[in-house]
């Protein structure tokens, strides 16, 4: 791997990940001509890509891409209840990719992103880009990981490049440790109420501060994943031994693949927010926007009717494990309350079955859905119907966000679904869990 271009003053993470990727020493605002070591496109944007890389050159057979081993299709948002014109786009995407030996993702094998990061397809120092937004997960693992649209997922097959303005930086400067009632996604909705949708608007968050050492990956992964939320273009967390560690147990790589980059100490920050976590509290996203939060010891008793557990927000094998310690502890789901269980990935639901958690879930009553997008963008899995409540570990909650624009949409944290799923209806999940 190149080394990072010279560099005149200090840099951001951001501003370094992309110098190595353009190949030159690049700043806030400056143009970069970049080269993605990876790429990833989902059923539901590469058929527009294809589209688009028609329109590049119209006579013939569509060419192979530039650099197909950096390409990576993800058959994750629809499977048979989509419908037949949705299975049709993911044929389309099939037999390109089987034409040119790209690797694809096959349906039931899980979320792309979460895929990507299980599977060594984002390392350290890397630029990785994908047609969904949510490709901003990658920055959990000190890569600079960013969505694009599906015309640039057409450039990247056409030359195996696409520009970026490479964006300002937002320091988030972490102290403290969680408390046992609290999690990264309590601390994404925290930062969510606080910014707004738009506060971080063509930002990068770079996360920074003692408190970053008392995150696991998973919880790196949430708030990474949310950092678009709130307007960001990457969500980026330093290299340390918590990154090394997860590399090597859950995506078998060794530390001889990687470059990781560090931020400079005269880097030029926009702002720096500081998050106390252990003073966060559990929080709701109440509809139909991210930042409607509240705490949720102020949320009332709404009642919930389908409480949805998954997504590449929280359908890890960590959001299982204690949504189930509260279940547990409450005496397990409240009648007529409808739970759905979506792992994230075959790798989370193989382990999950190897432990006897989705035994556990089933003898609850659970629903288990296929590993994959599922519910979540409404256009696979189960829907609500109209006037349902629907309590979600996701990442959004607009209006039609699950399939139908007449249900509602809150989001919190797996140990607050399950208090819900619990109760019946909104609760603070303190009381479930024990914090001695």
């Amino acid at each position: 791997m190149s080394l990072q271009p010279a560099a005149t003053r200090g840099q951001t993470l951001a501003e370094k990940l992309l110098s190595r990727a353009a190949g030159e020493a690049v700043y806030a605002d400056d143009l970069a001509i970049c080269a993605p070591h990876g790429a990833m496109g989902t059923d539901g944007s590469i058929p527009m890509a294809l589209d688009y890389f028609r329109d590049m050159q119209p006579e013939g057979n569509l060419p192979p891409p530039a650099f197909p081993e950096r390409l990576v299709f993800a058959l994750d948002h629809y499977g048979a209840p989509s419908g037949e014109q949705a299975l049709r786009l993911q044929d389309r995407a099939r037999s390109y990719a089987r034409a040119h030996g790209l690797c694809v993702f096959e349906v039931g094998e899980g979320i792309g992103h979460q895929l990507m990061l299980e599977r060594g397809r984002v390392l350290p120092g890397q630029l990785v880009v994908g047609a969904d937004s949510h490709a901003v997960s990658y920055g959990a693992l000190n890569a600079f990981g960013s969505g694009i649209g599906s015309s640039d997922l057409a450039g990247i097959l056409q030359c195996g490049q696409l520009w970026l303005k490479v964006p300002g930086t937002l320091r988030i400067w972490l102290t403290g440790a969680l408390p046992a009632y609290a999690s990264a996604k309590d601390v994404a909705l925290t930062m969510a109420r606080r910014l707004g949708v738009g506060g971080a608007n063509y930002l990068a968050l770079e996360f920074a501060g003692p408190g970053v050492a008392a995150l696991d990956m998973d919880d790196r992964i949430v708030l990474a994943n949310m950092s678009v939320e709130m307007g960001a273009k990457a969500g980026l967390f330093p290299f340390d031994e918590c990154t090394a560690d997860w590399l090597s147990a859950n995506a078998s790589v060794s530390p001889d693949r990687y470059t990781p980059v560090s931020a400079d100490a005269d880097a030029t920050y926009v702002d720096t927010l500081t998050f106390d976590l252990s003073a966060v509290a559990p929080q709701v996203a109440l509809p139909h926007r991210v930042d409607n939060v509240v705490d949720l010891a102020d949320a009332g008793d709404t009642r919930i009717d389908i409480v949805y557990l998954g997504t590449c927000t929280g359908g890890r094998v960590k959001d299982y494990r204690e949504a189930l310690a509260v279940l547990r502890a409450r005496g397990g789901v409240a009648p007529g309350v409808r739970l759905i269980v979506t792992p994230a990935s075959e790798p989370v639901r193989a382990e999950m079955e190897r432990n006897g958690m989705l035994a556990e879930f089933v003898a609850l009553g659970a629903e288990l859905q296929p590993p994959g997008c599922g519910s979540c963008c409404g256009t696979c899995g189960s829907i609500p119907g109209d006037g349902q409540r629907v309590i979600s570990t996701a990442n959004r909650n607009f209006k039609g966000r699950m399939g139908n624009r007449h249900a509602q949409i809150f989001l919190a944290s797996p140990l607050a679904c399950a208090t819900a799923a619990a109760s019946g209806h909104l609760a603070d999940p303190r009381d479930s869990v024990v914090t001695s």
